[in-house]
């Protein structure tokens, strides 16, 4: 079998960089993979969005809410280690994946096995320590995900290198009716927090299948020592960073459950889902394309820090204004969606829009250092931020409850990480101008909007017309203020932009 060569030691031996599609095919392919997965993000996300207010408003309360968080949290956690990160390997490496592929199989499978029976085993005192006892039996039904994501990985990870994003949606589309349609039933007939669990189930075996019809004959197990070894090698220190990863955006979940109880979780929960509309729907959409995009830029600085700013406007200019809206308007919005029962919640969603915006700069960051092979200063990042934020949410929790841990998310992000961050990317040669001119127009909209919002609450008040009325105005305001930044946003459609 031949032998497996990570990026790095093919140019090594060449003394060229990574064989790649000419540059109009590239760039032709990521603009067409970037339409495509922004259609799927957006009909997903609002597939889920109707489906969470179905929920909140007639299935679920609070605590049904609060025991769904921990187990989606445990999840998320575990799925960031589950294949060892060998998986990002069928993005990344060069020649054909399917060389490889049986081998990242193989280890993907058994470390997600071992995992979910340490999962099953140790559920009860997880979900003690979490503060939700009743969730053990969630855990362990939600977490068999962890398997089903270890299979999944090796077809969908070739999707993503081919930027086939049409078909990816189809497999999207079919994971998402056959889990809303579960989750709906079941919650209705009084399953509460299990019917999340059995919908994720069925969601991601209907992908898994998916998968494997649209990238056939990728589903075989094989071992090649060498091969495991190059893998493991590349895979571990971004399976170290990605779990410090999700740690920063679920360590909170674990603060509010253990100190605050299921009640409070349960509004933090719906708080924190409604900050993440914009993350998932723009940013989600763009790190399906971006980390590929970067890794074919990787070889050229000026290609790729143009092709990072560039791409940092567009989704900086995307998101402001939908942090804005629902920041400022926390509270007509969630009464208007969810009901009265809810509004608890709007007092932390200001400070978490604001941590919203911060995520999807910390992830495109993320993905670019990825991208060009700064592993280490990724792992650094994390854990420092991870270090930093476990004292200071558990000092947030105990003086200002979920408004506490919210205010807690934007110190460390905005006072101690964004400015890592922005140095580890000088450092990949990456410099601060561009990334100051990216952002410049879309932060002095959302001063702007702020202020239209301000203002206009006060004439109008917090009526339901008023809501759509202040909207508009603030909409029309920011559009106004970040038309001067419309060529550099769309640029010359040069193969280099990502």
């Amino acid at each position: 079998m031949d032998s497996v060569r990570t990026p790095d030691s093919e140019r090594a031996e060449t003394g060229e960089g990574p064989s790649s599609p000419a540059p109009a095919s590239l760039g032709n392919k990521v603009r067409s993979a970037a339409r495509w997965s922004l259609i799927n993000t957006l009909v997903m996300r609002l597939g889920n969005f109707a489906t969470g207010i179905l929920l909140a408003r007639f299935a679920l309360g609070p605590a049904e809410w609060g025991v769904y968080g921990i187990a989606q949290t445990v999840l998320l956690v575990l799925l960031s280690a589950n294949e060892l990160g060998v998986g990002l390997a069928i993005i990344r490496w060069e020649g054909d994946p399917r060389r490889f592929a049986p081998t990242v199989l193989t280890l993907s499978v058994l470390s997600s096995g071992l995992l979910y029976v340490a999962l099953f085993v140790s559920a009860p005192t997880v979900a003690g320590l979490l503060g939700s006892p009743d969730a053990s039996g969630v855990l362990r039904v939600m977490c068999l995900c962890l398997v089903i994501d270890a299979v999944a990985h090796v077809p969908a990870g070739i999707l993503t290198r081919e930027f086939a994003q049409g078909r990816r949606m189809v497999v999207d589309a079919l994971n998402f009716v056959l889990s809303t349609a579960v989750t709906l039933v079941l919650a209705f007939a009084g399953w509460g927090a299990m019917s999340f669990a059995c919908g994720a189930v069925v969601g991601n075996v209907a992908a898994l299948v998916g998968c494997a019809v649209a990238v056939p004959g990728t589903l075989r197990f094989g071992w090649d020592r060498e091969q495991a070894r190059a893998l493991l090698k590349f895979g571990l220190p971004l399976a170290g960073a990605s779990l410090l990863a999700l740690a920063v955006v679920n360590v909170d979940t674990m603060v509010v459950g253990s100190s605050l109880g299921q009640i409070s979780l349960g509004f933090y929960v719906l708080a924190f889902n409604m900050s993440g509309w914009p993350v998932r729907v723009i940013s989600e959409a763009a790190r399906r394309v971006s980390f590929a995009g970067f890794s074919r830029l990787a070889d050229s600085p000026q290609a790729l820090a143009a092709g990072f700013s560039r791409a940092l406007g567009v989704l900086v200019t995307g998101t402001v204004p939908l942090c804005v809206l629902l920041g400022g308007l926390a509270a007509p919005v969630i009464h208007l969606v969810y009901g009265g029962k809810w509004l608890p919640a709007a007092a932390a969603l200001p400070w978490l829009m604001a941590l919203g915006l911060i995520r999807i700069v910390c992830e495109l960051a993320y993905d670019c250092l990825v991208a060009v092979g700064q592993r280490r200063s990724l792992i650094l990042v994390q854990g420092l931020w991870v270090a930093a934020l476990v004292p200071v949410l558990i000092v947030g929790a105990r003086h200002g409850g979920i408004v506490g841990v919210s205010q807690g998310h934007v110190l460390v992000g905005a006072g101690l990480v964004v400015p890592v961050f922005l140095y580890a990317l000088t450092r990949a040669g990456i410099g601060l101008a561009p990334l100051a001119r990216a952002c410049a127009w879309p932060f002095l909209g959302g001063v702007a909007m702020t202020l239209v919002l301000l203002g206009a609450k006060r004439l109008l008040g917090d009526g339901t017309l008023a809501l759509f009325v202040i909207g508009a105005a603030a909409m029309a305001c920011y559009v106004v203020c970040v038309l001067p930044s419309r060529r550099f946003l769309l640029g010359s459609r040069t193969p280099e932009t990502v």
